[in-house]
């Protein structure tokens, strides 16, 4: 699927970016079952149903905070980082692409205005759920894939 792009470095899944000029017919999950957070797209047809269901109550163990982010208005980029806080590469997110960050670390740089929503595991702990550390310098930037 050329609109979806699998941000690896190694054996490691960093990101999976859909872009907004994904369109496929009905189901698709991009995540692998084992994530802690999923990302599908849907398409369906006029008339299609749903049935109705609850979802059950189902005992999970979740290690990390998985984001993902829906760019609603402008550009952001996507700075992504090694666990050990060592830079590898950027990406540049635009209005309708949306990414699950699922390991490793990051950090943004707003390019134009941005809106965008934040999805993520709860409850938030705060500080002692992030560790902050100094972002790579602005000449050591490599930004990889479309630059919209």
């Amino acid at each position: 699927m050329e609109h979806v792009e699998h941000v690896r470095f190694g054996d490691q899944l960093y990101a999976i970016i859909v872009r907004a000029s994904f369109r496929e017919p009905g189901i698709h999950f991009f995540s692998s079952p084992e994530l802690s957070q999923q990302l599908a797209y849907m398409s369906h047809p006029k008339g299609k149903s749903i049935e109705p269901h609850r979802h059950n109550k189902v005992t999970r163990e979740v290690h990390y905070t998985q984001e993902v982010l829906l760019i609603q208005k402008g550009k952001l980029q996507v700075d992504f980082y090694t666990v050990a806080e060592d830079y590898l590469e950027s990406r540049v997110l635009s209005a309708g692409d949306i990414m699950l960050l699922c390991s490793g670390a990051h950090g943004f740089h707003v390019l134009e205005p941005v809106e965008m929503f934040e999805i993520k595991q709860g409850p938030y702990s705060g500080e002692n759920d992030k560790t902050r550390f100094a972002e790579v310098a602005p000449s050591e930037i490599r930004i990889k894939g479309p630059n919209l």
